[in-house]
């Protein structure tokens, strides 16, 4: 019964030894584009909002069409904080609109839209483009 005992452990030992382990690599498919607006680069609008436009040749039909789009500024009184848009803060509305080649953002007062300021502080902004695979209806 021993030797018994002793063959099924080590037959055991053997077909546990001889198993190879298999590391699957999963390919890390959504973008970070990180870019700067500038202070002086927000533009008046007609109805007293302020604007400013920024290419970005990674959005294109596909991501219109079937990718995610997250955008985030840093936050004016936190460096190490990020927030994502739309918000508002100080009494001002922070929103974005995605394009074929970029984005637009937009800020707005949101008590009284002529008295709008545009920021008066250069805003580091963090774009994530997240690939997805369309499912169909």
């Amino acid at each position: 019964m021993k030797k018994f005992t002793i063959l099924m452990l080590c037959i055991a030992t053997l077909g546990l030894a001889s198993c190879k382990k298999e590391t699957v690599y999963q390919e890390l498919r959504a973008k970070t584009y990180n870019f700067t607006i500038n202070s002086n680069e927000w533009v008046r609008n007609a109805n007293g909002s302020y604007s400013v436009s920024k290419p970005l040749a990674a959005i294109d039909g596909v991501t219109l069409d079937d990718e995610g789009v997250l955008v985030y500024f840093e936050h004016p009184n936190d460096p190490n904080g990020d927030i994502q848009l739309p918000y508002t803060f100080n009494y001002n509305a922070f929103s974005y609109k995605v394009s074929n080649g970029g984005l637009r953002f937009d800020v707005q007062d949101t008590n009284n839209l002529t008295a709008t300021v545009p920021p008066n502080y250069n805003t580091l902004v963090k774009v994530v483009i997240i690939p997805s695979d369309y499912a169909g209806n």
